[in-house]
């Protein structure tokens, strides 16, 4: 049987939320989705809180995914050890709490998620992406695994992804929320989006207010980024998975307009 899984991209400020607890279940009944991944590290701009993560699952999320602000909310440090469908990245150094993969039961069978982080331009030095993702493949038996890969640099997503090509499902990349036109199959059956792009306001610059993203550009004394508010938007990608062979047969962009 072939199902779709539907990933959205970082949810940024309480726009982003807004729109994605209004609008996220009818989306995932128009697109037909068996399973939904949101990555939600911005929630609070800087990193989520409890309750946000909870809105997330109450809107229609299965697992929740994170990256570089994973521990700027402190609360999240117990909350991460309670809650194994919320994924911090796994190549973090172990003695981190949570966890950063999953095999999660649903109608269709077991489907293995995965939440990495890069290091190319990112301000900390965790594990090797690509050796973690061979280290958490040869765990997993399930046969739709699923990449969340949230990383500053296109080329280290896009080398990922053709790295993963045919052992995992589908592979999409985080963090810069500015989607990408590139959404496809790869060549042995993964599929494959550089970037999700952002839930969260339109009129802004990856979120922020853009007055504030343009003062930093100049050169001005720096200060705490708030979100744009506004009209909001929600992006990401929707795969189509042959569940009996793991395979992508299909993978499209996915925007919607408040």
């Amino acid at each position: 049987m072939t199902v779709n899984i539907l990933a959205v991209g970082d949810v940024n400020g309480s726009v982003g939320l807004e729109l994605l607890s209004k609008k996220l279940r009818a989306v995932k009944k128009q697109k037909n989705i068996a399973f939904t991944v949101v990555n939600g590290e911005n929630a609070s701009v800087f990193g989520l809180t409890a309750s946000q993560a909870d809105a997330m699952f109450e809107a229609g999320a299965d697992v929740v995914t994170l990256g570089n602000h994973t521990w700027d909310k402190r609360e999240m440090l117990g909350y991460l050890e309670e809650n194994r469908y919320i994924l911090r990245p796994a190549n973090f150094a172990p003695q981190n709490p949570g966890r950063g993969w999953g095999v999660f039961d649903t109608a269709f069978g077991d489907v293995c998620v995965i939440n990495l982080i890069g290091r190319c331009h990112m301000d900390f030095a965790p594990d090797n992406p690509f050796f973690e993702a061979d280290r958490i493949l040869k765990q997993s038996a399930a046969k739709v695994t699923l990449v969340d890969m949230h990383a500053e640099a296109t080329s280290e997503k896009q080398a990922l992804g053709f790295y993963l090509d045919g052992r995992v499902s589908a592979v999409w990349g985080t963090h810069t929320h500015v989607q990408t036109s590139d959404a496809a199959v790869l060549p042995k059956g993964t599929g494959f989006i550089t970037d999700l792009g952002m839930t969260g306001p339109v009129s802004s610059v990856i979120g922020i207010r853009p007055e504030q993203s343009i003062s930093k550009f100049l050169g001005n004394p720096p200060q705490r980024y708030e979100s744009a508010g506004g009209q909001a938007k929600l992006e990401g990608a929707v795969f189509e998975i042959d569940t009996e062979t793991g395979r992508c047969l299909g993978a499209e962009p996915l925007r919607f307009m408040e």
